[in-house]
């Protein structure tokens, strides 16, 4: 994160759960293919509390990752987590206290939708890239979700949470856009892959992990703030969450994809 960002999801003990429960669930989605081998050295843009930094670090045993984030109190958290091969330091996105071609690779995951500036982020990594590393680009995107049952009120209290990050100069539509981001950004090789979940109630650890404590209660997260904005009124609110959940019953189904852009520096 930068200071020109505001991170729509707040920093609350709440949100470092939820961050968490992301995390783990989808590791093996996200993360099975991202390793580094031994002696690289990693810069993580954004690690926030360090939910993915536990990955990368355990994917990554032999590397020196490098986590960095804006906010002090999130790498406290951070920190404490006692990575054997992490440090963690403070940093701005934009002003990044490295020299240039200063790492091997780059991993940024779930920061580019709170940036007001994506590209100017990218051409800032890219800088302290060295000729010929790769950097790793994760995101979601809120406009790839649908579900079984419909529901009217459930599409509207997502778009809640789209129009309120948009608000903040934030963009939940991203992921969509990490291909012609990483190519305006003047890398090459790039790659960028669909990572769909598909969630029902054969894959119980999903229902929990994901449609539960991960999208729902990120949507839940800005039930005050879309009451307050006059976004929607609060009938429409609990009904629109109620049918959330009612995608998790043994009928239901769910799904929502993220985007992993992969491509190196010429």
């Amino acid at each position: 994160m930068n200071k020109n960002s505001e991170y729509v999801h707040g920093y609350s003990d709440r949100e470092t759960y939820r961050l968490s429960d992301q995390a783990n669930t989808l590791a093996e989605l996200l993360h099975s293919d991202t390793f580094y081998s031994a002696g690289s050295i990693v810069l993580e843009a954004g690690c926030g509390t360090g939910a993915q930094t536990i990955i990368l670090s355990k994917n990554s045993p032999k590397a020196k990752i490098i986590s960095v984030d804006v906010s002090q109190e999130s790498l406290i958290k951070a920190s404490a987590l006692n990575l054997h091969n992490v440090s963690f330091q403070i940093a701005d996105i934009f002003n990044l206290p490295f020299n240039e071609e200063s790492f091997d690779h780059v991993f940024i995951c779930f920061v580019l939708e709170h940036l007001q500036e994506p590209l100017k982020a990218l051409h800032c990594l890219k800088k302290v890239l060295k000729k010929g590393g790769s950097i790793t680009v994760i995101e979601g995107d809120h406009g790839s979700c649908y579900f079984y049952p419909e529901s009217e009120e459930a599409h509207k209290t997502i778009q809640c949470l789209i129009d309120i990050q948009a608000s903040v100069k934030g963009n939940s539509l991203i992921g969509r856009q990490v291909f012609p981001l990483l190519k305006n950004a003047e890398f090459k090789n790039v790659r960028v892959s669909p990572r769909m979940v598909y969630v029902d109630s054969s894959k119980p650890q999903l229902v929990d992990g994901f449609t539960k404590k991960t999208f729902i209660a990120m949507v839940k997260g800005v039930k005050y703030q879309a009451l307050n904005l006059g976004m929607i009124d609060e009938l429409t609110w609990e009904k629109g969450i109620n049918d959330l959940y009612r995608t998790t019953n043994s009928d239901g189904t769910f799904c929502y994809t993220f985007f992993k852009g992969i491509a190196t520096k010429g």
